[in-house]
């Protein structure tokens, strides 16, 4: 499986940005689909994810309300809009792939995912 991010940028606190990530190589709707981020000297963690159809989503803490993540499984493409950007949204943001069936809906870890993107910049000045 390959993924493809684009959207990444420069904007000011406040603003908004739109990531896109194009996936290829495997049937879309068999996968498991989210957004991880890695901030300068820490750890990657955990921003969003859906589940293979889109009716699950699941959200970090410090997005919920103002990041949303949707696919288009006609289109094999997810999507991560960013809006109310805070400088600490910083980081490079990378797409994600878990391919995995699980009869119950949870949102990947870091060891659950099987196909990376390779990663898209996003900086918020202040």
């Amino acid at each position: 499986v390959q993924l493809q991010a684009s959207g990444g940028g420069l904007v000011q606190a406040g603003g908004s940005l739109r990531l896109s990530c194009a996936a290829s190589g495997r049937t879309f709707s068999s996968l498991d689909m989210g957004w991880f981020r890695q901030a300068p000297g820490k750890e990657r963690e955990f921003v969003a994810a859906i589940n293979r159809s889109g009716g699950s989503a699941e959200y970090a803490d410090s997005v919920k309300g103002r990041f949303t993540i949707s696919r288009d499984n006609a289109k094999n493409t997810v999507y991560l809009q960013m809006n109310s950007l805070k400088p600490e949204d910083t980081a490079v943001y990378y797409c994600a792939a878990d391919g995995t069936y699980r009869s119950r809906y949870r949102p990947p870890a870091l060891h659950d995912i099987d196909y990376w993107g390779q990663g898209t910049q996003v900086t918020v000045s202040s």
